[in-house]
């Protein structure tokens, strides 16, 4: 039978030296908030041993924006920790209001402010306490050539303990070897020591290192890589811990098959889909729910977020989309922007300096240089000549605009929706078009030209002799 877990989620905290308004969990990071990297990595924990498992967050400061931001997890309840005195008591909130929480077999402790945690460093863990059935605790730790702030790792013969830095005499603070605050912890032995903590300490805090005494079956974990137990509580760390993600999250397309040209230019948000045989050229930004297929070009300084681009596609540079789709070897830009509800069919082509805002276009569909389209939809294979503009809007209320398949409509034609355009008709340059043009009909709405000969003179200038 798989073993059971508990899971505590420390989320109370209010990350003063942040000095924003924001409860530390949810500091934004790479499109999600820094707790999200964290429950990501218990869930993969969890899933790679098949274990049962409940995660109980104990929140605190901005208690109900914490628990908005949980509520999306069907496996997550929240503990309330009333006032903040420290790990221990925030563990004993977790037990007050956690539902079974005193029933698991084991109890994983773990902060929302360590966002690079990985599962693969928890699978470490538990194997770890897995391997010898006397053990009842293990304590992930670190080695670091500046400990200041940490709480040192103070090893016996059996079992070690934890000095915290305010604590610590000289000689103790001279140990490199630091608490990381990721501890897993037999249930059992929990329950039988954690009333036992008290706060007779610098702080006058209940620590929940406590638990961690010589003489006990209860042992430290070393691990190399420092960077993962990583916390947060500054914005200058803040920035550090979101740009080794970002490492991460290019290097994993990059395994993937995705041409990343420049690294430290490309921003790219976790959730973020990108397919084999893409390329993301320098400056480039992808944003939210962006999900880019195969063999897609996106040059630079694009910026496109909450969009889906199929296979084949070019983004070409300075384009800007939002909520937008692009068919299949369809080319958007330069310097096009796609707003939302913009549908591009395949093989369709948005050229410079044009504006497509809630509008369909099917498959060929031309819109070459400077034009508006909004609240519209065009039919296959139709051109649109340079400076074309749907007025769409009256003063109060959205109206649409219809142009059919194989249609053409020259340069600088205003179409004054609502209006019906058509399949294959044709709408000569420079027109205002107030009234429907039938399939196949021929429309044309300027002046007469009138010209003057040997008149230019009059409104031609010349430079005056100083």
């Amino acid at each position: 039978m798989a073993d059971s877990i508990g899971i505590a989620l420390l989320a109370a905290g209010k990350g003063t030296r942040l000095k924003v308004d924001i409860a530390k969990p949810l500091l934004p990071m790479l499109g999600q908030v820094m707790m999200d990297f964290v429950v990501e990595s218990i869930e993969g924990f969890l899933s790679e041993f098949s274990l049962k498992g409940h995660i109980g967050a104990v929140v605190g400061h901005q208690k109900e924006k914490v628990e908005q931001a949980l509520s999306k997890y069907s496996n997550v309840s929240t503990a309330w920790q009333k006032e903040q005195k420290g790990t221990a008591d925030a563990l004993k909130s977790y037990f007050n209001d956690t539902h079974e929480a005193w029933n698991k077999d084991y109890t994983l402790v773990i902060c929302a402010d360590t966002p690079l945690i990985t599962s693969q460093l928890l699978i470490e863990l538990y194997n770890r306490l897995k391997a010898d059935s006397t053990m009842n605790a293990v304590c992930a730790t670190f080695e670091t050539e500046d400990p200041t702030g940490y709480g040192r790792i103070v090893r016996a013969d059996k079992g070690f303990k934890i000095v915290e830095h305010k604590d610590a005499d000289e000689k103790t603070r001279e140990i490199k070897e630091v608490n990381s605050g990721l501890y897993l912890i037999k249930t059992s032995y929990i329950k039988e020591h954690l009333d036992s903590i008290g706060s007779n300490n610098a702080s006058n805090e209940f620590y929940l290192t406590d638990l961690f005494k010589e003489g006990e079956n209860v042992y430290p974990v070393l691990f190399k890589d420092a960077v993962a137990f990583s916390g947060v509580n500054t914005l200058v760390q803040w920035q550090e811990v979101q740009k080794e993600l970002q490492q991460r999250k290019l290097e994993s397309l990059m395994l993937e098959g995705v041409f990343v040209h420049d690294l430290n230019s490309t921003y790219v948000d976790w959730s973020v889909q990108v397919g084999s045989g893409s390329e993301i050229y320098a400056g480039v930004s992808l944003l939210g729910s962006t999900k880019i297929a195969d063999n897609v070009v996106i040059e630079n300084n694009s910026f496109i977020k909450n969009s889906t681009v199929s296979s084949g596609a070019k983004i070409l540079a300075m384009s800007h989309l939002e909520e937008a789709e692009v068919g299949s070897n369809a080319a958007i830009g330069p310097y096009a922007r796609l707003r939302p509800k913009a549908q591009i069919g395949e093989e369709s082509k948005i050229g410079n300096f044009v504006e497509i805002k809630k509008a369909i276009l099917h498959k060929g569909v031309k819109v070459s240089h400077l034009s508006y389209v909004g609240d519209a939809e065009i039919g296959s294979e139709s051109n649109i000549g340079c400076g074309f503009i749907t007025c769409n809007y009256d003063g109060a209320n959205k109206h649409k605009t219809n142009i059919g398949s194989g249609t053409f409509i020259g340069s600088d034609v205003q179409a004054i929706a609502p209006v019906n355009i058509g399949d294959k008709a044709f709408v000569a340059a420079g027109s205002t078009i107030t009234n429907d043009v039938p399939d196949g009909g021929f429309a044309i709405a300027r002046q007469k030209q009138a010209t003057k000969p040997d008149m230019a003179k009059r409104f031609l200038k010349t430079k005056k002799d100083s």
